[in-house]
């Protein structure tokens, strides 16, 4: 059976984007935001959907095969003319954006692409290198969601080293929260969200 009243990890994400979109749509405002790990493109066509005709996604992913996947959801879906999909780690966001973008949020989901060589991960070193190089980017109330998940190999280490990175942005430019399941005892995972004041 299925908690009624407790969001998973993916429901209580998809609220908060969906609240962050809300203000960008009473305010007006064509939103660009980051997908920094695109996979096989479920996160990026949301996002996609979120930011409307005006808005932009880019997204970010070392796996071709992911991309091509991705590439195909998103003109099924007709919103392909939104997104730059970008085949390269999410660890270039700052040299790959274009010059002067201000973004409004990111996204990441962490771990391995579904279906693929697991061997093939996200890892704490680029992870908190691409978190670093998009916070300077962010405006103001701009969200960052990082979904780790920690039942595959490494994914302990870098959850750990993403967590512990979170609890040391300091409290007067961002507020971080974090949202779990602390009695889940196999596959933990967690959502840490970051917003810049």
């Amino acid at each position: 059976m299925r908690p009624r009243h407790i969001p998973s990890i993916l429901q209580f994400t998809k609220s908060i984007w969906q609240h962050v979109a809300d203000d960008w749509k009473k305010a007006g405002k064509a939103a660009v935001v980051v997908d920094g790990t695109v996979g096989n493109g479920h996160d990026t066509l949301f996002l996609a959907e979120l930011v409307g005709e005006s808005g932009q996604v880019f997204g970010f992913d070392v796996q071709e095969s992911g991309l091509a996947n991705a590439q195909e959801r998103l003109e099924q879906a007709g919103v392909a003319d939104r997104v730059t999909l970008i085949h390269a780690g999410h660890e270039t966001v700052a040299e790959k954006l274009p010059e002067g973008t201000s973004v409004a949020g990111g996204m990441y989901n962490l771990g391995y692409l579904p279906g693929s060589d697991h061997a093939v991960i996200t890892r704490a070193q680029t992870t908190i290198a691409s978190l670093e190089a998009l916070l300077p980017k962010m405006e103001s109330n701009g969200v960052v969601t990082v979904h780790i998940y920690t039942g595959h190999e490494g994914g302990t280490v870098e959850g750990d080293a993403v967590l512990a990175w979170g609890t040391s942005l300091p409290w007067k430019e961002y507020r971080v929260g974090r949202y779990d399941f602390p009695n889940k005892e196999l596959n933990k995972e967690h959502l840490l969200v970051i917003e810049k004041l």
